[in-house]
């Protein structure tokens, strides 16, 4: 494989990169057996991403028609395009795998179309690898960042560099590469969440799979019919033996895990410009299911933002601009994953399927599930992406902990530290039933501005001023001390924090979040997301 195709091998078969062709999300991905994105597109809710600006960064652009010739056949066409951070030239940079990417996302095609087929869609590419290295994918990401006027809701990077690219003397994925400390500031200062391809290993692309403010991909495959079973290309659990000096290169330092989320990304079908149909495979195609979902989910917090005041009073509070935050996009989606399948008595949260790690476990069989520091799995973070679950967990709106709240719900707030909040659910939990609830907030990374014009340029670094330590527990609502919580999440290397956990005695609970250390500002903004079931 050349230098060129490098970066991009983080999800592209062989058999696609040999034959030209034009890759479309087949309707199993963005349909039941994939995301149930295509439930959404229908009445009565009717979202299709539109108005909803959305980025894309890669090697290569997807083509623009009536501009490029290789983009005359093209069902879908980007809003722009661009070469790093200026303008694109005709019939230049137009490669094959961006367009496939792009195809996910806003495909317009009636028999397969993307996740978010009326979605604005911005794209850079970064040309070819002896020519750019990470300052130029800074510049591209901020670039895009800043497009519609600064109101880019989520960036979709399908490529990465690996590490051995990387200037830093015995670097290590430690969160402080210049493209990852780039992405984690974008995120903060720009409002963006980045959907990542999760490196695949075997020498693969890690960088900026080590971020802490954006969401790492990894991808499934079909089982039985439904995308439900992690691709045997993905990292597997910690590297031991022959793999090691390979893979252990690839996963980052310490206890802190890499993937956020799992989405479909095998057996998509690619269609050829003679029209014959080739699979392809990888967390290229996973990644953009998270983007387009992104577009979904603000195309209806715009709606209710929109008819605010038609709403009842009581329900206004409910929808602010706090609806386009990424840290709720985050842990919204995370939120609401597949993990294990509902029996139909919706004690497991109404799951549509069991996702199964490589070795056929599932996310309840994982150390994430006894060890209370370790909040993602290491294959499987926090589940599988399943986009009207997580349209289930965001319509209900914002509640904050100032009165008692109700069994699905977010909010976005800010806590000091030493500080803590308890979200106290208003009624019981039904016996032997299960909690999920998600706490995301940011690393803080600032741009060492020399010219004070508020934006990176080529030769700025980034200082990293560390990770402020959230807790996160699931409590009796009589009880204060944590050390009788009934589950917690205590990770203190992770921005995220995580509990799914069964409730075997019914009863009043409440979540406490828990300001425990201040590594930088006194304050921190959060996330929070839950999904419970009340008893009668």
């Amino acid at each position: 494989m050349n230098k060129y195709w490098q970066r991009i091998a983080i999800g592209v078969s062989i058999g696609s990169i040999v034959a030209p062709s034009l890759a479309l999300p087949t309707a199993n991905s963005v349909g039941s057996a994939g995301i149930d994105a295509l439930r959404l597109h229908q009445q009565p809710y009717n979202l299709t991403g539109k108005k909803i600006a959305i980025g894309q960064v890669e090697v290569g652009r997807p083509g623009l028609f009536g501009w490029d010739k290789a983009a005359q056949n093209l069902k879908f066409n980007p809003e722009q395009v661009f070469y790093q951070n200026g303008a694109a030239k005709a019939n230049e940079q137009v490669e094959q795998h961006a367009m496939m990417v792009a195809a996910v996302m806003i495909s317009r095609d009636k028999r397969f179309p993307g996740v978010a087929p009326d979605a604005r869609l911005y794209s850079s590419a970064m040309g070819k690898v002896d020519r750019t290295g990470q300052p130029e994918e800074c510049l591209s990401i901020q670039h895009i960042a800043q497009q519609n006027g600064g109101d880019i809701r989520a960036i979709n990077l399908s490529f990465g560099e690996p590490l051995e690219r990387d200037p830093r003397p015995n670097a290590k994925l430690d969160g402080n590469a210049l493209f990852t400390q780039c992405l984690d500031w974008s995120a903060r200062v720009h409002n963006v969440t980045y959907a990542v391809a999760g490196n695949q290993g075997k020498g693969g692309i890690s960088i900026p799979t080590d971020n802490y403010n954006g969401i790492n991909v990894a991808y499934s495959n079909l089982r039985e019919g439904t995308y439900s079973k992690l691709d045997f290309s993905n990292l597997s659990e910690i590297p031991i033996g022959t793999a090691k000096r390979i893979e252990d290169r690839e996963v980052n330092v310490g206890n802190r895990r890499s993937i956020g989320l799992v989405a479909p990304g095998g057996n998509l079908q690619l269609y050829n410009l003679a029209g014959k149909a080739v699979p392809a495979n990888g967390t290229s195609f996973a990644a953009p299911h998270v983007t387009g979902t992104v577009a979904l989910l603000q195309e209806f917090g715009d709606r209710q933002l929109r008819t605010k005041n038609q709403m009842p009073v009581n329900v206004r509070p409910r929808w602010t601009l706090d609806t386009r935050r990424h840290e709720v996009m985050k842990a919204v989606l995370l939120n609401s994953a597949d993990k294990i399948k509902d029996t139909g008595d919706g004690l497991r949260l109404g799951m549509t399927r069991t996702v199964l790690a490589k070795n056929n476990r599932d996310w309840t069989e994982s150390i994430s599930a006894r060890d209370p520091q370790i909040p993602l799995d290491y294959q499987l973070g926090a589940g599988q992406l399943h986009a009207f679950r997580a349209y289930q967990q965001f319509s209900p709106g914002e509640y904050h902990p100032t009165s008692p709240v109700p069994s699905i719900g977010w909010d976005y707030n800010t806590i000091a530290t030493g500080v803590y909040r308890d979200y106290i659910l208003d009624r019981p939990l039904a016996e032997n039933s299960w909690v999920s609830i998600s706490l995301t907030w940011d690393r803080l990374v600032e741009l060492q501005d020399l010219n004070h014009n508020q934006q990176y340029d080529v030769g700025e670094k980034f200082r990293d001023r560390g990770l402020n330590q959230i807790n996160l527990y699931l409590m009796p609502a009589e009880e204060d001390r944590i050390d009788r919580s009934l589950w917690s999440s205590t990770s203190s290397v992770d921005s995220v924090q995580h509990i799914f956990h069964q409730v075997r005695d019914p009863g009043k609970y409440k979540i406490r979040v828990y300001f425990r250390k201040a590594i930088h500002l006194p304050t921190q903004n959060y996330a929070l997301a839950w999904w419970t079931v009340s008893g009668k």
